[in-house]
């Protein structure tokens, strides 16, 4: 898998690749990661890349061309699956999207910043617009390590464990059930016997029970869909 990030904010990307599962996954070979620095792909004086919005109205707005180039850029070089726009008002991100996104080959992510983009990149460019909650950060950068992270770790053998991303919360809707290890037993708390009775199917069973009455109790949402 490749990814392209294009970001205004190129340094405030960089150290969540340089540490855990996504440098792990680096080094392996099993992804690239590539940052573009939208400010590069501007033919105005002191690398502006935004303007004032028509029709007036406080914040600037990212202009097309400087975007347009870059991507244009990249496409000249490889197809790609997806050109993702991280914008408050895309759909939530959600454990399935990140499943669909780690089958992809080569992915764009654009991070928005100000009052975002001007609408016709949205129109001309975009193939999916990805939120990653109902809030409001400074810029698009987080958001794309977010999904990176959650995309990444579900590349094969990027886990040493590769059951273990299947049984992560919001897989199947549910969230995971509780889990422990050593001691068994810590000031007058105990681990359930049925995790030490070393019958998996007793294990199984009780972590799927486990499973269900945490998301009734916590996300009752999730059963609903």
């Amino acid at each position: 898998m490749r990814i392209d990030i294009i970001t205004v904010l190129p340094e405030l990307l960089k150290s969540p690749f340089e540490a855990s599962i996504m440098k792990r996954a680096i080094e392996k070979g099993l992804v690239s990661v590539h940052f573009h620095n939208l400010r590069d792909y501007t033919t105005l004086s002191y690398n502006q890349v935004d303007d004032y919005q028509y029709g007036g109205g406080a914040g600037m707005v990212m202009m097309i061309e400087p975007i347009d180039a870059c991507i244009s850029a990249l496409k000249a070089e490889r197809v790609y699956d997806e050109v993702i726009y991280l914008t408050p008002d895309g759909e939530t991100f959600h454990q399935s999207m990140a499943n669909q996104l780690s089958l992809k080959g080569n992915i764009i992510m654009l991070c928005g910043h100000y009052k975002g983009v001007d609408q016709r990149v949205r129109d001309l460019l975009i193939t999916r617009e990805i939120s990653v909650g109902d809030y409001v950060l400074s810029g698009g950068e987080l958001g794309a390590a977010v999904l990176c992270d959650a995309v990444i770790r579900l590349l094969p053998g990027v886990l040493n464990d590769e059951t273990s991303a299947l049984t992560d919360s919001f897989q199947d809707n549910l969230l995971a059930p509780p889990v422990y290890t050593r001691p068994a037993e810590y000031k007058g708390l105990s681990v359930p016997k049925v995790l030490l009775s070393g019958h998996a199917g007793q294990i199984e069973a009780w972590r799927e029970e486990q499973a269900l009455a945490r998301t009734q109790e916590r996300r009752p949402d999730l059963l609903e869909q």
